[in-house]
């Protein structure tokens, strides 16, 4: 018997899920299908090779679906999620307070300490070393990030985009060039991805977080939610300081 994993974009939900999974059942050619929305999404035994425009026939039959088999390894398979526990968020922890530190020290020794100034060299730390870690593997980034935020999933490619986008916004809060296109990009880029993660834990759904790219094996909590709308907030606070609302 031979198995291959594949990827199938387009799929969005539960229902994506079942109708690609019965389409490939009722055909003789394939032994077992295992689909799924977290990668590998499409697992399929065959006693003998399918190619890969027969399959898409056969997919195309529940909807606007395309397959391509998964020629990544392993490095797309899906790993066990760690509890949810300060142990298991350290790496998060760690780097969000690097971040906050650095963002201090570098007022230093200026004989006040502007909050305004710390808010806006965090978000630059922030992006800018957020960003690093998700263009280490910027494919495995977009595939964690498609299951879980609205625009990545209907438009995958905003998952590629997305790093340049963050790295974009920390280079631009570090040089403090135009901070009103830069703080309303944040609030509303931001916003619209808080959307995703709030959904995604009100359903109580057992999904990566992509906010460290592949690099860290995170599950999505309520931290990811307060890191979100902590940078959504922060964006907020200096629009209004600044008067622009």
């Amino acid at each position: 018997m031979i198995t291959k994993t594949y990827k199938i974009e387009g799929m969005t939900c539960g229902g994506c899920v079942a109708s690609v999974k019965k389409q490939l059942d009722e055909s003789a050619s394939i032994t077992k299908a295992v689909i799924q929305l977290d990668y590998p999404q499409a697992k399929l035994s065959f006693d003998n090779e399918v190619d890969i425009e027969t399959l898409q026939s056969i997919i195309h039959k529940a909807g606007n679906y395309t397959i391509e088999q998964d020629r990544s390894g392993t490095q797309n398979m899906k790993l066990p999620l760690p509890e949810k526990n300060i142990h298991t968020y350290k790496p998060l922890i760690l780097i969000v307070g690097f971040i906050a530190v650095v963002s201090a020290l570098s007022q230093y020794p200026s004989p006040s300490f502007s909050v305004m100034i710390w808010m806006r060299h965090f978000m630059a730390g922030f992006f800018i070393v957020f960003a690093f870690f998700k263009l280490l593997n910027i494919q495995g980034f977009a595939n964690s990030y498609s299951m879980y935020d609205i625009v990545a999933a209907k438009w995958k490619t905003w998952g590629y985009i997305y790093p340049f986008v963050e790295l974009i916004l920390g280079l631009l809060y570090l040089t403090n060039i135009a901070p009103l296109v830069t703080n309303l990009s944040t609030f509303l880029i931001l916003g619209i991805s808080s959307i995703g993660v709030i959904k995604s834990n009100l359903d109580k759904r057992k999904i990566k977080c992509a906010c460290l790219g592949d690099v860290f094996n995170l599950p999505m909590s309520t931290v990811t939610i307060v890191e979100d709308l902590s940078m959504v907030g922060m964006s907020l606070i200096m629009l209004l300081q600044n008067r622009i609302l």
